[in-house]
């Protein structure tokens, strides 16, 4: 990723996931890790896209925003970089297809940039962060949208009630869930969408009701 640690034992909290967690150490993973790395990140890409895109309307920058910094992103970057080789985790994990979990490809990579934002500084995390995500931002492409966003601006735009999130079951063991969720809009039929964590379930619903109701028309717009 282009940084060397003169801190390891960031490098390696940042690469445990929480199966392997060390016993008795109760926040010994990358989860506190991977909450800074998501507001680290946040903020690179916010300052690189109104540098990039000077003229945007505040409604598109978001747009991009929002597909670059979401999971499956960071996930897309950790696949990029082999990440997955490295996550330390346990044996039943990794026997579960753990290493190739878009969550948590997606949870190591904001972990990383944590981590790396404590041991090298602001500058260092941008440097890296600006290489790794220049591939995601293109001008003449439309920008990947945020199904939860885009159902939302529609359901106000036509007067209807706020889109409604119903957990609806949870299968499978603590490290590896499965979750289905149900999105309603009064006035429209629900839609069902699955994942493998609450966030990603309520995405996946959201992008069912957009494709089915017309509002998305290709893979393209999702």
């Amino acid at each position: 990723m282009g940084h060397v640690f003169t801190r390891p034992e960031l490098l390696q909290r940042a690469l445990t996931h929480s199966s392997a967690r060390r016993r008795g150490l109760k926040n010994y993973d990358y989860e506190r890790l991977e909450f800074l790395g998501d507001r680290v990140l946040g903020l690179v890409i916010a300052e690189f896209l109104t540098e990039l895109f000077p003229d945007a309307l505040e409604g598109d920058l978001a747009r991009r925003f929002n597909r670059l910094v979401r999971k499956e992103t960071c996930a897309e970057v950790a696949e990029k970089i082999q990440l997955g080789d490295f996550v330390i985790m346990s044996a039943s994990e990794a026997d579960s297809g753990g290493r190739g979990k878009q969550t948590i490809l997606g949870d190591a990579c904001e972990a990383i940039l944590g981590a790396i934002f404590l041991d090298g500084g602001f500058d260092t995390a941008r440097y890296i962060i600006r290489t790794l995500w220049a591939g995601f931002i293109d001008d003449e492409s439309i920008p990947l949208r945020d199904a939860k966003s885009e159902l939302q601006e529609w359901a106000q735009g036509r007067g209807l009630a706020l889109p409604e999130y119903i957990e609806m079951d949870r299968e499978g063991p603590d490290h590896a869930p499965r979750f289905t969720t149900r999105v309603e809009v009064k006035g429209v039929d629900p839609a069902q969408g699955e994942g493998d964590s609450k966030r990603a379930a309520e995405q996946s619903a959201a992008t069912v009701m957009l494709h089915r109701e017309g509002i998305w028309k290709s893979d393209r717009d999702a």
